[in-house]
């Protein structure tokens, strides 16, 4: 199988074309700045316009997760740079598929469940409605989706994906390091619900969206089971071996993301998904409950800097 990987020298793009490539297929990166050190064949693009590496799409599987990281401030610059990074690679990469004799067999358009904007206690399967806003969160979710709407391929998967932990990524090298300063006490009320998922379940999930013939549309990438922020954090302290610690008020949140130049809503906003279309088929999550999630992920970090407290 030939898999060509949009957005593949991210984080997250890394791990599932080493996945790939570790099956034996053919992993193709589209990327703007081809690296020494890679595995997979790479092939330089724009994200913008089409040149000659259209040819590669043809009869392919088409992996789209470009995109500048969510992590910044909310102003009107950013918003249009998130939006931007997204909407035109995948516009650039429709076109593309549009010119080519095979179109795409498989597309898997890479989304966020922060689609949903803040949800509060309502239960979220495939079929809610995206919100209107915030507008760094649902509504660049909401351009990134639309820009792919009727792409040419013999079948789409709009996958929403919740946080994926995996170790050396922001999102739990952040967090990790707050528990460990002290401060992995619950964010705000701690009543937000934090849809997450392990890394080892999402490169499976990808695998099972392009090889399943009968998953179409809107999946989400997330796990069975969603927890509170205060949840979130106890769970932290306990893998990491931190004594109970304060909670963080909002205020002190909104000033801290100011220092860290991040987007406070992303600690103060939270939805409660659930993967009901993976469920329905079948897929077995290797990681459901967060505790062994985490303690997967982190234990040898904590051995390794021998539990200090």
């Amino acid at each position: 199988m030939k898999i060509v990987l949009a957005g593949g020298s991210g984080a997250l793009g890394r791990r599932l074309a080493a996945a790939a490539a570790g099956r034996g297929d053919d992993v193709v990166v589209l990327t703007r700045s081809a690296r020494a050190a890679s595995a997979c064949r790479q092939v330089e693009w724009d994200g913008r316009t089409v040149g000659s590496w259209r040819e590669e799409l043809g009869g392919a599987v088409v992996v789209n997760l470009a995109g500048e990281l969510v992590d910044r401030r909310p102003t009107a610059a950013n918003v249009r740079l998130l939006t931007e990074s997204r909407v035109q690679p995948t516009r650039a990469l429709a076109a593309a598929a549009a010119q080519v004799r095979v179109r795409p067999t498989v597309w898997v358009q890479m989304s966020t469940l922060a689609i949903y904007g803040d949800s509060g206690e309502a239960v979220l399967d495939e079929s809610a409605a995206p919100a209107d806003g915030p507008v760094q969160m649902a509504g660049v979710a909401r351009a990134w989706e639309e820009a792919a709407a009727g792409v040419p391929a013999d079948r789409q998967v709009v996958l929403r994906a919740g946080v994926v932990l995996d170790r050396g990524t922001p999102a739990l090298e952040r967090l990790t390091g707050l528990t460990r300063c002290g401060l992995g006490g619950r964010i705000g009320a701690g009543r937000q619900w934090i849809s997450w998922l392990h890394i080892e379940d999402f490169l499976g999930i990808v695998e099972r969206v392009i090889t399943d013939e009968t998953l179409r549309g809107v999946v989400h990438a997330t796990s069975p089971q969603p927890v509170r922020n205060r949840e979130l954090m106890a769970a932290l302290r306990a893998v990491l071996r931190r004594p109970p610690a304060p909670p963080t008020p909002v205020p002190l949140v909104r000033l801290g993301a100011l220092l860290l130049r991040t987007d406070p809503a992303l600690a103060l906003t939270g939805r409660r998904a659930i993967p009901g279309r993976l469920q329905e088929a079948g897929f077995r999550f290797r990681y459901p409950e967060l505790a062994a999630a985490l303690e997967h992920l982190l234990a040898g970090q904590t051995q390794a800097r021998g539990g200090s407290s």
